[in-house]
């Protein structure tokens, strides 16, 4: 079964931050979603460098790739800081959820 690209920013778009509970997507983390195939590649930052919270942010975004029908082993996060994450990247949606 193929799963569009579409789809799958959709389905992120329920992975909360942890700490401000306002989606990857509307707080612009992810950079890019590449399906090929049966495989899934994401792009994403975080807010700042070595946050803490990082490892429960990678289990939710794979948790909600493999509900989505994704296998473990064909789901691919890499983390770039290039370019770095700036508020610019919050979606309108986003800003109207953080009062900015």
């Amino acid at each position: 079964m193929k799963i569009s690209e579409k789809k799958a920013w959709n389905a992120l778009e329920e992975v909360m931050d942890p700490e401000i509970h306002i989606s990857l997507i509307d707080l612009g983390l992810i950079y890019k979603i590449t399906v090929q195939k049966e495989k899934i590649h994401v792009l994403m930052t975080l807010t700042t460098v070595g946050c803490p919270l990082f490892s429960l942010i990678e289990k939710e975004v794979k948790d909600k790739l493999i509900f989505l029908g994704f296998k473990p082993e064909n789901i691919k996060l890499e983390l770039t800081f290039d370019p770095p994450w700036t508020m610019e990247r919050i979606t309108e949606k986003g800003r109207a959820m953080m009062g900015i």
